[in-house]
Order: C-alpha cells, then sequence, then structure tokens
C-alpha cells in the first residue's frame, strides 16, 4: 500500500479531473494526497493528485500546480525521515459497469445542470464542457465546480465511491440548488414587474389627467376632493382603510367607467356617517326633568325613567367610570295611540342635548330596510339607521323606532331579526350595514321604540327592551292636557290670537266626555281644531268680533250633535246584559255581553255571534256550565234548561274580540238571564273564571278603570290577585270610583245583580 505526502485542506473540497495550484511545498514529490479538513477534523477520503509544475510567486514563496487524478482511501499515517507526514493510501478508481440507473441518474443530473445554466444565464462554454465529460464518475464530480454547494455536502460527495450513489447524491443537491435558483428568478421578476408596472400606471395617470384637463374634465382634482373629504371624517382606522381601497378602484378605472358611479356613491355614503361628531349631552337631571314637564303633562313613570338614566350616567362621568358600551338605553312606550309616545321623544331630546331622528316601521316588511342592501344589487342603498345617522348628524342621537309593533315579516326577510342586533346591548357597538360594509357603534344611540299593543312585538325583541306603559288619560288630564297644550298650539295653527278667544275648562272637558271616547287626546285636538277653524271662519268674515267666548251653542255648530253617549244605564236595564272592562289596541274600552234564551231542540246549546276569539267562546262555556252545576245555588229552575238555547253576543260585531278577561262578564250576564235580575248600571267588571267558579287575574287593569270612569261608572268589581294594581290608578279616580276585589264568582254576582224579586223570571 503506498504512502503519500498528505496536504490538509481547510474548508476546500478538491475532486478528480479538477486542476488546482496550493502555495505549499511537496518536495520532490510526484504524487499528493489532497484530504479536505473542517475545525481539525480529515475525511475519510481524500484526492490523489499529480505535481504538474512547481511555480515560483511574486515575493519568493513557492506553489505547485496539482491534477486531480483518483480517490484515495486515507489509511495508516507516519512521518518521513524529513519529518513530514505521510499516508497509506487505497486508490480507488470507478470502474464498476454501467447499470441503467446509473443511466438514468446521469441524465437526470445533466438536464438539471442545463436549467441552472439557463436560469443563471450562464456562458454556453460551460455547457460544451459538461457535454464533453462522458463517463457518470466525472460528471458526479462537477459539484466541485458549484460554488452554491456547501462543504459539508461535498465531502459527502467526494466520500461516496459508488458511482450511482454519488450521482443520485449530486442530483438531490442540484434540485434543491435549482428550486431556489427559480424562486430567486420568480422574486426578481415580480419585483420587476411590480415596479414596471406602478411606473406605468404613474405614465399613463398623468397622461390621462392631462387629457382629462383638455376635455374639462378634471378627475384628478375629483380624486383629490374625496381623499380630503375621507381625511376630514375621522373615521375609525379599518373604515378609513375600506374607503382608501375603494378610491383607490376609482382612480384606477377612471371617471368613463360605468362602476365608477355606484363607486362613488359608496364614498359619499361612507363620507356622510357623522363618524366623530358628538353631541354635547346634557347631563343635568333637573334641568331635564323641567324640560319634560313643560312639554308633557303625566307620564310619570317615562319621566322618571329619563332623568334616572342622566343622574347614573353624570356619576359615572363625574366618578371617572369608564362607559360600557352594553349599558345602552332601550325605552319601549306602549299604549294607545294619542297618549305621546311619539311627540315625547322629541322632549327627551331636547332636554338631553342630543339630535332627534323618527324612523317609521309600520309596515317594514323586508329586512334590507335595516340592515341595508348588499351592493351587488342595482340601486342599493344603505339601511334606514344609517340615514338616520347621517340625518341627525351626530353618533349619539335619539332614534325614535316608531310602530315597532306594526313590523312584518315575508319572503324578503323578517326586519325583528336585524332590530335584534339594533337593539341589543350586547351586540348593536358592532352593528355592521350590508351596504357600508363596516362596522357601526350604536351603543351611543338612545332608541326609543314605540308599539300600541305589546303582543304583536316578537318575544326576543320584547325581551331586549325595557317596556314603559301608557295607560291613558283621565278626564282632568285631558282637560289639563288641552287646556296648556292643544288649545294654544290649535289656536295658533288656525291664526287665532291669544286674547280673541276664550274658553273654560267646563267646556274643554264637554268637548272630551260628548265627542271623544279615546286613551289619548289625539281625537280631542282634532276636535278642538275644528271649533277654532269655525271660529277664525266668523272672526275673517266679519260675523263675529273679537274676543269670542266658546259656548255649547258654538260646540254643537262647529261639532254637530253629542257623539259618545253614557249608556250604561240605559243597556243594563233589562236582565241579561252585562257590563265588561276590555282592552283594545286603541286602550281601555266598555263591552257590553247580551244574552237571550229561546225555545230549542239543544239541552242547553250555546250560539255566540260578534266576531268572539277562541278564548272568550271558552269563557262563555265555562260560564254556562258553571251556572247549569250550580243552578240551585243561584235560584235557577231545574227546567230552565231544558229544551232551550242561549244566544250570547257582543255588540260591535265588525270588530274581532279575544282576551282572557270576559268571564265573569259571560257569567253574570246569563246568571242575570236566567234569574230575571239586572245588573247594576253603575258596575263594571273584568277577570277570568273556572269552572269552580274561582275569579284569575287579569291584565291591562288601569286601561279599564280608566275607560269605566270615562263611561260613567262608579263601581269596578276585579279579581282579588289585582289589588296591588290599584296604586296605579290616579288618585282622583280612586276617589270618585269604588272596588271590588273578588276571589269567587259568588262575591262578583251578590255585587252586580240587583236584588232577586219575589218571582224568579226564567
Amino acid at each position: 500500500m503506498p504512502s503519500l505526502l498528505l496536504v490538509p485542506l481547510d474548508d476546500t473540497v478538491v475532486f478528480p479531473t479538477m486542476d488546482v495550484t496550493l502555495p505549499v511545498r511537496v518536495g520532490d514529490e510526484e504524487r499528493v494526497l489532497l484530504i479536505p479538513r473542517h475545525d481539525g477534523e480529515f475525511a475519510k477520503v481524500g484526492t490523489i493528485a499529480e505535481v504538474t509544475d512547481h511555480i515560483r510567486l511574486p515575493g519568493g514563496g513557492r506553489a505547485v500546480a496539482l491534477s486531480g487524478v483518483a480517490r484515495g482511501v486515507a489509511g495508516a499515517a507516519h512521518t518521513d525521515e524529513l519529518g513530514r507526514l505521510m499516508i497509506e493510501v487505497v486508490e480507488h478508481t470507478d470502474d464498476k459497469p454501467v447499470d441503467g440507473r446509473t443511466r438514468n441518474l446521469e441524465r437526470e443530473y445533466r438536464a438539471i445542470i442545463e436549467e441552472i445554466l439557463e436560469t443563471r444565464g450562464a456562458d454556453d462554454r460551460i455547457a460544451q464542457f459538461l457535454r464533453a465529460i462522458a463517463e457518470p464518475g466525472p460528471l458526479a464530480d462537477t459539484i466541485g465546480y458549484s460554488p452554491d454547494v456547501s462543504f459539508e455536502d461535498k465531502v459527502r460527495a467526494l466520500e461516496t465511491l459508488d458511482v450511482a450513489d454519488r450521482l443520485q447524491i449530486v442530483v438531490e443537491l442540484q434540485r434543491e440548488r435549482l428550486t431556489e435558483l427559480q424562486l430567486r428568478k420568480k422574486i426578481r421578476e415580480d419585483v420587476q414587474s411590480g415596479a414596471d408596472k406602478q411606473q406605468r400606471e404613474y405614465i399613463l395617470r398623468k397622461q390621462m389627467e392631462s387629457i382629462q384637463r383638455e376635455l374639462g374634465e378634471d378627475g384628478a382634482s375629483v380624486a383629490e376632493e374625496y381623499r380630503k373629504k375621507i381625511a376630514e371624517a375621522g373615521m375609525p382606522e379599518a373604515v378609513e382603510e375600506q374607503a382608501t381601497k375603494e378610491l383607490g378602484r376609482l382612480e384606477r378605472m377612471g371617471e368613463q367607467s360605468g362602476e365608477s358611479s355606484m363607486i362613488r356613491t359608496y364614498l359619499d355614503w361612507l363620507i356622510s356617517v357623522p363618524w366623530s361628531k358628538r353631541s354635547d349631552e346634557k347631563l343635568d337631571p333637573n334641568a331635564a326633568r323641567e324640560v319634560l314637564d313643560a312639554d308633557h303633562a303625566g307620564l310619570e313613570d317615562v319621566k322618571d325613567r329619563i332623568t334616572e338614566y342622566l343622574a347614573v350616567k353624570k356619576l359615572r362621568e363625574e366618578r371617572g367610570i369608564k362607559e360600557d358600551k352594553r349599558s345602552g338605553a332601550i325605552l319601549t312606550l306602549i299604549g294607545p295611540p294619542g297618549t305621546g309616545k311619539t311627540s315625547i321623544g322629541e322632549s327627551i331630546a331636547r332636554a338631553t342635548g342630543r339630535e332627534f331622528v323618527r324612523m317609521s316601521l309600520g309596515g317594514v316588511r323586508d329586512e334590507a330596510e335595516i340592515r341595508g342592501h348588499r351592493r351587488t344589487y342595482i340601486g342599493a342603498l344603505p339601511g334606514r339607521l344609517v340615514r338616520a345617522l347621517r340625518d341627525a348628524g351626530t353618533m349619539n342621537p335619539v332614534i325614535m323606532l316608531d310602530e315597532v309593533d306594526k313590523v312584518g315579516a315575508d319572503w324578503r326577510g323578517d326586519p325583528s331579526a336585524a332590530l335584534l342586533e339594533v337593539l341589543d346591548p350586547a351586540q348593536n357597538h358592532e352593528f355592521r350595514d350590508h351596504y357600508l360594509d363596516v362596522e357601526l357603534d350604536l351603543s351611543q344611540v338612545m332608541f326609543i321604540a314605540t308599539a300600541n299593543v305589546a303582543e304583536t312585538i316578537p318575544g326576543p325583541l320584547l325581551d331586549r327592551m325595557e317596556v314603559i306603559r301608557f295607560d291613558g288619560y283621565t278626564m282632568a288630564e285631558k282637560t289639563a292636557i288641552a287646556r296648556g297644550y292643544l288649545w294654544p298650539r290649535q289656536r295658533e295653527r288656525n291664526g287665532l290670537l291669544e286674547d280673541e278667544v276664550n274658553v273654560s275648562d267646563a267646556i274643554l272637558t264637554q268637548v272630551a266626555q260628548e265627542y271623544t271616547r279615546e286613551a289619548g287626546v289625539r281625537n280631542l285636538e282634532r276636535e278642538l281644531g275644528t271649533i277654532l277653524r269655525k271660529t277664525a271662519t266668523q272672526i275673517a268674515s266679519g260675523k263675529a268680533t273679537a274676543p269670542v267666548e266658546i259656548t255649547t251653542e258654538i260646540i254643537r255648530d262647529a261639532l254637530g250633535r253629542q257623539k259618545v253617549f253614557q249608556e250604561a244605564a240605559l243597556r243594563t236595564a233589562v236582565p241579561g246584559v252585562a257590563t265588561g272592562l276590555a282592552v283594545t289596541g286603541t286602550g281601555g274600552d266598555v263591552l257590553f255581553v247580551e244574552a237571550t234564551a229561546m225555545k230549542g231542540k239543544g239541552e242547553g246549546s250555546l250560539v255566540l255571534t260578534g266576531q268572539l276569539g277562541d278564548v272568550m267562546k271558552e269563557s262563555t262555556r265555562i260560564a254556562l256550565s258553571y251556572i247549569r252545576g250550580h243552578a240551585e245555588e243561584l235560584g235557577v229552575s231545574e227546567d230552565a234548561f231544558t229544551d232551550r238555547e242561549f244566544h250570547v253576543h257582543v255588540p260591535a260585531g265588525a270588530i274581532p274580540k279575544d282576551g282572557p278577561s270576559a268571564g265573569v262578564t259571560m257569567t253574570t250576564a246569563l246568571t242575570s238571564l236566567l234569574t230575571g235580575r239586572p245588573v247594576k248600571h253603575t258596575v263594571g267588571m273584568t277577570g277570568e273564571v273556572t269552572l269552580q267558579g274561582r275569579v284569575l287575574p287579569i291584565g291591562g287593569l288601569k286601561q279599564k278603570i280608566l275607560a269605566a270612569h270615562a263611561a260613567g261608572l262608579t263601581t269596578v268589581i276585579l279579581p282579588e290577585r289585582n289589588r296591588g294594581d290599584l296604586d296605579d290608578v290616579p288618585q282622583d279616580v280612586r276617589d270618585v270610583m269604588s272596588f271590588h276585589p273578588v276571589m269567587s264568582i259568588d262575591e262578583v254576582l251578590e255585587l252586580a245583580l240587583e236584588p232577586a224579586p219575589n218571582t224568579v223570571a226564567v
């Protein structure tokens, strides 16, 4: 085994067939072993190189030219007589026959190298050099010429003695190198393309601006105007980013594009939202209460709630407590028409120093009215909430959602479902309009909803509302409202001065009693307007001289004969008629329940008329069953039901009637008929009855009592469990009426029926 002089190569690898010049002294040696060395560690395989020339370097140094001839596997090492390190070497030559795998790897390697050279744009002479290499071993050793291959990978290739395995290694190495080169080329091309595109767009935009100036269409000024408005709008960061993006689209497509008008409309809407504008809210509860009292009589619950809201907000602000976005006020005013629900919204806005916007939801069936239309549709617009904020000009207005109980639903969606997000304090600080497609903070808005009845408001929506009931006005309150608000307003509208027409409280009360039957005061104001209009005509035509004193004769001349009568005494004069109290969409009302009997084939069969709902029909059947089961106790003869039919009718048959509060009235009417005892004409009653004769509680007691008072009734029979609701009834009404809470139908009949005559009429 020959020994060769060891020449270590630090971080350098020389392959067979490679020529290299090294500044080393080799004496008269003809062959040496070049072994790569890294961090003091030698490779197991080196390259046997022949010394082809001795070279004198500038400065007196010496170097040798070496030419690699074969791989050499290092063996034992020793020093010669000159102290040089000699190493035993086993020479390895690639004399193994070339098989199919080797040829396939050879072809793949050549293809990869060709692509690398093409990617790098290398000199064609390198490709020619590679094509001149016929053997697979020397071809694989060309990996040594690649500057991008690491020292470790080159050592691994040098130490691989099998040609096929060596080709496998270099193929993988060059494939990775090719992938990296292709990625670099793509990035470079993309960067260059982007720069070229940007430069091209800049030139084209300048040309377009020049052309537009020549045509009188300065598109650049339009874009700059929008950019200025966006900067001044005070938009949140995400909204401003969206606006800038759309402005960029507008600039790129130009004014002549069909989509430019849609983008401009969208930008106009984005800019019109008062993103950064807030009203300076007045947080003085006392001053707010004075404003509310000056604008409206009564409505103490509403005034108290607004005062509480301002007081809490004032304390939080004074004490530095962070405002909670989830603490928005969602007041819902539920009551009959004409009770001041809508008008109090303006007073609340004035009392709090906010802007006021009214949104009428009556008849709204399209969900897009609330959420807006998506911009993919022609003619798309934002929802009503965005429009309300635009009209208000601030992000903290008072928005009145009028007639929320009349929202409908059809194939276009359910608006009440959209209102859930609007009225939910946990969600409305991130409300997203479909048209704007950006988040709107509605948590600072004070929402006030109005409705006539709560039953038609969807349950999930009602759950998010703070309900305040409007139960209507007493006659004294109506007179006070007419004196302080309605009469001055109508006098001004009809062009009359204060000293030209006078009216007494008695006349105002007479108009309210004889020409209106309502819980509110809308019709009362209408009738007063008619009187003043007639008076203004008389003064303008010279037929009357100021001041004019309004009298009963003037009322009759202007309004005609009396329209509302106290008819309870007349209607209940005969047995079989009872006066019931009910609540309708227009407030409390008095219902007369009539019963009669006739010969028939049925054994106590029942006929019901008057557009009664299922609940009232059940109440009538329960009443008849109770009377039949307790006939002896009630003084009804045994044959009263034999071959008899009973007909129960509730007049005003064109009006649907239903509700669980007519049981005692039905029972009283039938008992009155069968016993011949008329119902006392001063008595009104309400309550549901069971088959055992128990009287169950009802709702809407205050409205029913106010209706009874307006109808001239002085006694009201009500369920015992509604006794606590009497506290809601105004004191002036309680002073002139008597109330009898009862637990059983026996107590009702004892209070409601006239004393029994000597003979029982059947």
